[in-house]
């Protein structure tokens, strides 16, 4: 938990943040906690009732929603075309949206399946830089972008091998992306393992102990351990780093895990 301390900081104070998938889970935690920093946020995802309640619990005035499918280009200019209108040029964009509806061996997986999931994770993540290019990121000083990732990417984990592919080629793509923006604009990433999120549940749903067990820090992950990461890789404490993937997994791959 916050203290009031963290909670009453503006240090994100004049930002304007898009963050993808963000109606539940790791992405509203994400929008949470730039909101009670300071920033204004647009939060997209696929349900509009959703994103509706996410945005009824946030300050009023601090947020809305626009709803589509990630990886629908005419989504992602409506939603920067709303952001520039309501709030101005954004500076912050957190690329959260991802899916993963194969489970099984590649050797079985359909390719209209990994096609689907290619598009949403992969380019579907760099479809949405270009369009926060197009709508000004980096006309103001501290824009920053933030990929999530996952540990799947890093050790590959039984069953939900291309969701690791996908989830791979976002951390070559952030350092790509990492020299073609700077200065003007700062681009990393997040590699979480197993986070408490009814996307992550199947990972663990009847067996969290024996999960967590896995893990030399003993849990599994929660939605703020990401946001808190998020904050300081968009925040001016991280200025000088750009192009990094960090890792959140309380020790899982240095013990040999997976996810």
């Amino acid at each position: 938990m916050m203290n009031d301390e963290m909670k009453s900081s503006s240090s994100f104070a004049g930002h304007t943040a898009v963050i993808t998938g963000a109606s539940r889970g790791i992405g509203f935690a994400i929008a949470r906690r730039l909101v009670e920093q300071g920033a204004r946020v647009c939060i997209t995802a696929r349900g509009a009732e959703a994103l509706e309640a996410a945005v009824s619990v946030l300050p009023a005035g601090t947020a809305f929603g626009v709803a589509g499918k990630a990886d629908d280009p005419e989504h992602r200019a409506e939603v920067f075309e709303r952001v520039r209108a309501e709030f101005g040029p954004p500076s912050i964009l957190i690329n959260n949206a991802g899916i993963n509806p194969a489970y099984g061996s590649l050797m079985d997986l359909d390719l209209g399946l990994a096609r689907k999931i290619t598009e949403v994770n992969l380019l579907g993540t760099l479809g949405w830089i270009q369009e926060a290019v197009r709508a000004g990121i980096g006309s103001q000083a501290d824009a920053s972008i933030v990929n999530i990732g996952s540990i799947s990417g890093v050790a590959p984990s039984e069953g939900i091998g291309w969701y690791g592919v996908t989830k791979a080629a976002i951390a070559h793509l952030t350092a790509t992306l990492a020299l073609e923006l700077a200065p003007r604009v700062r681009v990393n990433g997040i590699v979480p393992a197993v986070v408490k999120t009814a996307f992550g549940k199947p990972l663990y749903e009847g067996r969290e102990a024996e999960v967590a067990a896995e893990y030399p820090l003993g849990r599994l992950g929660v939605p703020e351990d990401v946001a808190n990461a998020v904050a300081f890789l968009v925040s001016n404490e991280s200025s000088w780093i750009t192009g990094q993937m960090l890792t959140l997994d309380g020790g899982l791959v240095l013990a040999g895990g997976r996810a």
